[in-house]
């Protein structure tokens, strides 16, 4: 078997140099790194993790909670576990998944905890190693999300664009900060252009906006837009457009929220807000890492500014 001392003879570089490289990627240059990785790959050397564990009194285990559930069919969290998994693994951590129905055992260095709600702080608040939440909050506690009340604001601005001369809001009926973000655009854009706001809410689930929408739809007159707070919504407010005889993007327009498979599959495609979540993944991971190496210290918040994707349900 390959050991240290081989990598630092074989890149004609000191041990120290080389466990640096190892350990503390971020402290030498990418000249160093490409160096001895490459002495890595040509030996076939593997860092001796249990032993790094060891010594640093670390399990090099991470948790992601994934607390709501996990739709198979739609590949948002698979996004997310990718991103993570991709950050942390750069410095040599597992990730270790758990769900709503799992028994959290075992020792961790450090939690990633997605789909909070209000009722879960109590026990979140209880945890003894670093958190990172993915989702914003009003607890104070680190976090990752996409600028949502930016994202909804930017879809109605579009919709006026186009000349749709009513916007409707279809939000998720959830008092949570982020559906509470995504409604703050909507009535903040639609103040700005002194129209009148039209907000409904629903469980996120495209059934329930389709049946309310077939069921009212002498309501709505052409030229009206939906600004919808998920892709899921999103379709079945399309379906129920479409089915009522509906003519899009002519007539209606559609604007979802998340962009990250849904929106690629309807007939017609859906114009959304297209949030960037592998890459917020990393950066739960890079977070978490900081906090975890900075012995539990705040490490404040990132957002990101999603991307309007503009496809064939709006003009």
């Amino acid at each position: 078997m390959p050991t240290l001392a081989d990598v630092a003879k074989r890149a004609n570089v000191s041990k120290m140099t080389v466990s640096r490289v190892i350990n503390h990627p971020e402290q030498v240059t990418d000249e160093l790194k490409e160096l001895v990785f490459s002495a890595m790959a040509e030996l076939d050397y593997r860092p001796n993790i249990a032993a790094k564990a060891l010594v640093s009194n670390r399990s090099q285990i991470i948790k992601l909670f994934i607390l709501e559930e996990i739709d198979t069919t739609e590949p948002y969290y698979m996004n997310l576990l990718m991103g993570i998994a991709k950050r942390i693994g750069k410095a040599h951590y597992s990730l270790q998944l758990v769900t709503n129905d799992a028994f959290d055992v075992g020792s961790c260095d450090g939690y990633i905890i997605t789909g909070v709600r209000e009722k879960d702080f109590d026990w979140i608040e209880r945890l003894e190693k670093p958190v990172v939440l993915f989702g914003e909050n009003c607890f104070g506690y680190d976090y990752v999300d996409s600028d949502n009340e930016y994202g909804t604001a930017k879809a109605v601005q579009y919709a006026l664009s186009r000349n749709y001369e009513t916007i409707v809001y279809i939000g998720i009926d959830v008092d949570e900060p982020f559906e509470l973000s995504r409604e703050r655009g909507y009535s903040s854009a639609i103040a700005e252009a002194n129209l009148a706001e039209t907000i409904v809410r629903f469980p996120n689930h495209s059934t329930m906006a389709e049946t309310y929408l077939t069921e009212n739809w002498h309501l709505f007159d052409k030229k009206t837009c939906f600004v919808c707070s998920s892709d899921r919504l999103a379709l079945g407010v399309v379906r129920a457009i479409l089915n009522s005889g509906g003519s899009l993007p002519e007539d209606f327009g559609v604007i979802g929220f998340d962009g990250v498979f849904l929106d690629q599959i309807s007939a017609p495609k859906l114009t959304t807000v297209k949030q960037d979540i592998i890459r917020m993944g990393e950066v739960c991971g890079e977070m978490l890492l900081k906090k975890i190496s900075e012995k539990g210290a705040s490490q404040g918040y990132r957002r990101f500014f999603p991307e309007l994707v503009i496809r064939e349900t709006t003009k």
